[in-house]
C-alpha cells in the first residue's frame, strides 16, 4: 500500500509559529524531506522528533524526487519542508508535488507560516486582490522586462528579494512602476523584524543610508484600473502579443492575458490557437 506525501510549513523565524497538527505529522512520517537538512536538523531537535532525513534541492530534485516517490509507493509516509515557511511556494518542492500527482500519490498539505501572506497582512495596501512573483530575475534587464509584463495589473504585488539585490531590485522598481506606495518587511517574525511603508524613491534613499540585511519581503501598490482596461480593449490575440512582445514566451503571455481578464486560461488559448 502506498504512503503519503505531507506538505509542511515550517516557522519563518519565530520557532513558536509551528503547529501541533505539523509537529504530529513530523512525528508520524517515515523520513522527512528537507531543503537543507542541516537546518531541518536544529528544527527536529528543537522539539525532541529523531527522522531519517533526505536533502531535496534545487539542484538534485530530479534524481531525489524519483527516489522519494519510490519511498512512497513502497509505504512510507514523507513530510515535505522548505528552510522556513510553506513548501511548494518559490521552492523545488513544486517539482515533487507533480511527480506525486503523476504517480497518483496521496498528497496532504498543512498550512502554516507563509512570508508573503504574513507580509499581506501587514502591508497597509489594497488586499482584495494580489498576485505573487516571488523573486524576480537576477540580470537588471530580465528583472525590467518582468516589471513591465505586469505594471499595469491593478492588483497589489508581492516580491521576494535577498538583501545584496535589494537596492538594484529597488531602482528598477521606480524606473519601471514609478513612484508607487510599497511596503518592506524585513526578517518577518523574527528578533529583529521591520516593517517599513514609504514611497519607492524613499526606499531607495533609505537603503542607500542603512545597509540591507535579512531576508525581505517587497509588496508594491498595484497600476491603475484604467491601464488595465486598455489592455482588456485589445483583442485576445493582441492582449497575447503584448505579453510576447516584451519577452515573454507564450505559454505565460495565455497566462498572463487570462489574469487580466479574469478568465480561465485555457479560454484565452481556445482562443489564441484556433
Amino acid at each position: 500500500m502506498s504512503g503519503k506525501l505531507y506538505i509542511c510549513a515550517t516557522p519563518i523565524g519565530n520557532l513558536k509559529d509551528i503547529t501541533l497538527r505539523t509537529l504530529e505529522v513530523l512525528e508520524y512520517v517515515d523520513i522527512v524531506a528537507a531543503e537543507d537538512t542541516r537546518h531541518t536538523l536544529k528544527l527536529l531537535n528543537h522539539f525532541n522528533i529523531k527522522k531519517p532525513l533526505v536533502s531535496y534541492y534545487e539542484h538534485n530534485k530530479q534524481y531525489k524526487g524519483m527516489k522519494i516517490i519510490e519511498e512512497i509507493k513502497q509505504g512510507k509516509n514523507v513530510a515535505l519542508v522548505s528552510d522556513a515557511g510553506t513548501p511548494v511556494i518559490s521552492d523545488p518542492g513544486e517539482q515533487l508535488v507533480k511527480e506525486c500527482v503523476e504517480n497518483n500519490i496521496e498528497i496532504e498539505s498543512l498550512p502554516g507560516a507563509c512570508a508573503a501572506i504574513t507580509a499581506v497582512t501587514l502591508c497597509a495596501l489594497d488586499t482584495k486582490k494580489f498576485i505573487f512573483e516571488g523573486f524576480l530575475p537576477p540580470k537588471v534587464q530580465d528583472k525590467k522586462r518582468q516589471l513591465e509584463s505586469i505594471k499595469n495589473y491593478p492588483y497589489t504585488m508581492i516580491f521576494y528579494e535577498a538583501p545584496h539585490k535589494l537596492n538594484s531590485t529597488l531602482m528598477c522598481m521606480e524606473e519601471v512602476l514609478g513612484n508607487r506606495n510599497i511596503a518592506i518587511m524585513r526578517e518577518l517574525t523574527k528578533k529583529f523584524e521591520q516593517v517599513l511603508r514609504f514611497k519607492i524613491k524613499d526606499a531607495i534613499s533609505y537603503f542607500d543610508e542603512n545597509e540591507p540585511k535579512g531576508e525581505f519581503v517587497i509588496v508594491v501598490e498595484g497600476g491603475s484600473e484604467e491601464k488595465e482596461n486598455e489592455l482588456n480593449e485589445m483583442s485576445v490575440e493582441e492582449h497575447v502579443n503584448f505579453y510576447i512582445n516584451q519577452g515573454i514566451d507564450k505559454k505565460e503571455a495565455i497566462k498572463k492575458c487570462a489574469l487580466d481578464r479574469n478568465v480561465p486560461k485555457r479560454e484565452i488559448y481556445n482562443e489564441v490557437m484556433k
